[in-house]
């Protein structure tokens, strides 16, 4: 029999109803996929900003981050698992307004001290978010107990290789592949295309590799296979967005998706518009 920690946050995730491990649900769907936005496309913008913006590009799911101003009331105000109950409760007002709901939740460290990684957790919960994005491989033994105990995802997000840093792995798939392999099914891959395409990976090929592992995705389409590669709408670049979409249905991988889009940051909607445009409109 599976037990919970009923905090406060967890206590309010029964009342409204929000299970984490549910299914995105059908009408939160864009032709099938739970696709939005990660919040830090708007980074130049405030949290309530954010969901606008997503609800305006015609986005019905969104991911937070950690740190992103409030509101324009209340741009001293940081959004993240430390809000207060208040502040919870206006996110939640703002979302419903809009029609969204919150699916993911990251990049943001896990502590190895469970009692502060369990304040992530359960801020999770309460917001009925499903995954949890980070790249926090030493909180592993950690949080594969509250993924346990909460059932909620965690997927390990990569950013490009780094030439000074050859310690860091996070870009490899079979390095991400080789930390979840043996550990809870609910822990794998924020499968980050764009990083992936900076790094000189093949997106799909990546996906193939971690088949079965894919818990969100940071999907994008870049102009090129080097670094300093930028966004584009999907379609327009050379990521080869339908065969990632096609490879996602073969998994049975519908979302969390999030638009990430890191260009023209202060005029990015007409562009993250076309994303959900081309999703809306794909085929297999």
């Amino acid at each position: 029999m599976k037990t919970f920690a009923f905090s406060a946050f967890a206590l309010a995730a029964t009342v409204t109803g929000l299970f984490a491990a549910d299914p995105i649900p059908a009408d939160h769907l864009v032709n099938g996929f739970g696709i939005g936005c990660q919040a830090y496309t708007f980074n130049r913008f405030t949290t309530f900003e954010a969901i606008e913006k997503t609800a305006a590009a015609g986005g019905k799911v969104i991911e937070f981050y950690p740190g992103q101003k409030l509101s324009p009331a209340e741009p001293d105000v940081k959004w993240d698992h430390n809000a207060s109950p208040e502040t919870i409760a206006k996110v939640k007002a703002k979302l419903k307004e809009n029609g969204l709901i919150a699916v993911a939740y990251g990049v943001v460290g896990l502590s190895k001290d469970e009692a502060e990684c369990r304040k992530v957790f359960e801020f999770a919960k309460t917001m009925g978010i499903r995954v949890i994005n980070t790249e926090s491989v030493d909180a592993i033994d950690t949080f594969e107990k509250l993924v346990k105990e909460y059932d909620i995802k965690v997927g390990f997000h990569d950013h490009p290789k780094r030439e000074k840093d050859p310690n860091y792995r996070m870009w490899d798939p079979n390095y991400i592949l080789d930390l979840v392999k043996d550990r809870d099914p609910r822990i794998g891959s924020c499968a980050d295309t764009g990083h992936w395409m900076r790094s000189g990976l093949k997106p799909v090929d990546c996906l193939r590799i971690l088949k079965g592992r894919i818990m969100s995705s940071h999907l994008k389409d870049l102009n090129g296979f080097v670094h300093l590669a930028h966004d584009m709408p999907y379609g327009t670049g050379e990521g080869d967005v339908s065969a990632i979409l096609k490879e996602f249905q073969a998994q049975g991988f519908n979302g969390p998706i999030s638009i990430e889009y890191e260009y023209h940051w202060e005029d990015s909607l007409p562009e993250v518009t076309e994303c959900i445009d081309y999703v809306k409109n794909w085929k297999p």
